[in-house]
């Protein structure tokens, strides 16, 4: 299957537990993003991949207007009826890929995604859409989960996470990001490493994972080399893992 129909699939079924989930509304790289901005309020900033709308309802009291986009319809209601609710009239929400963006050139002065672009299929096309819409000298915000340099590390994290989502296509090397990046025409300007605490179960929930499918994932985690569980801090209680600790790069860059 398509993998953007997975993901549709996926998040059109779970849009409500994305909304809720503490990762997404309650982490602290949020706080940093909106740290790393430079705004002056009249600013038109679009969130790709918007997901449940945590980072453009951070993001709407601070700028004139928001286009929030995200390819499944079901995540659009979730995060329009969210940020409704926080009393922000300042967002507009499309239907859209962030490989083939349904916006002008040089529309946007800031441009988020946060906690998407490892559902993506195609990095690069994304990479350039993205420096596409952003005006000149606009500023480009990303946050995403990645993995150790290590091929093993590598192997494994993108293992479990497409074990738990089948709409999981890759997470990348904090270095495949800033090559990426320093090959277009978008320039690094900031960027912080910062570490998340999955909890296996909440993990689990927000994918409505069935009993046997948590049971194979954990007996997969649990079978991680020892130098594996040391890397990702498991904890594991009663035979049973109880979290692990991922990794997650935040970068500013802005357009040449």
């Amino acid at each position: 299957m398509d993998i953007k129909k997975d993901v549709q699939q996926q998040f059109g079924k779970n849009a409500a537990s994305y909304v809720s989930s503490p990762i997404h509304k309650d982490g602290k790289d949020l706080l940093q993003m909106v740290q790393m901005a430079k705004l002056n309020g009249l600013e038109h900033l679009l969130d790709i991949a918007t997901g449940g709308g945590h980072t453009a309802n951070a993001f709407a009291p601070l700028v004139k207007k928001i286009t929030a986009v995200d390819l499944t319809t079901e995540m659009l209601v979730a995060a329009e009826n969210f940020i409704g609710k926080n009393g922000h009239r300042n967002v507009e929400f499309v239907q859209g890929d962030a490989e083939k963006l349904p916006f002008e050139d040089e529309s946007f002065d800031i441009v988020t995604c946060r906690i998407a672009p490892h559902h993506f299929p195609n990095v690069d096309l994304f990479i350039k859409e993205v420096q596409r819409v952003l005006k000149p000298k606009g500023q480009f915000l990303l946050d995403d989960n990645v993995v150790p340099e290590n091929q093993e590390f590598d192997q494994f994290y993108n293992t479990i996470e497409k074990m738990r989502d089948y709409s999981h296509f890759r997470a990348w090397k904090k270095s495949e990001w800033i090559q990426k990046l320093e090959d277009s025409s978008l320039e690094i300007y900031e960027w912080h490493r910062f570490e998340k605490t999955f909890h296996f179960e909440s993990w689990c929930a927000n994918m409505k994972l069935s009993e046997p499918e948590k049971e194979d994932l954990n007996k997969y985690i649990l079978e991680a080399s020892q130098k594996i569980k040391d890397k990702f801090r498991l904890v594991i209680e009663k035979e049973k893992v109880f979290s692990f600790v991922g990794k997650a790069i935040i970068l500013k860059a802005i357009r040449r």
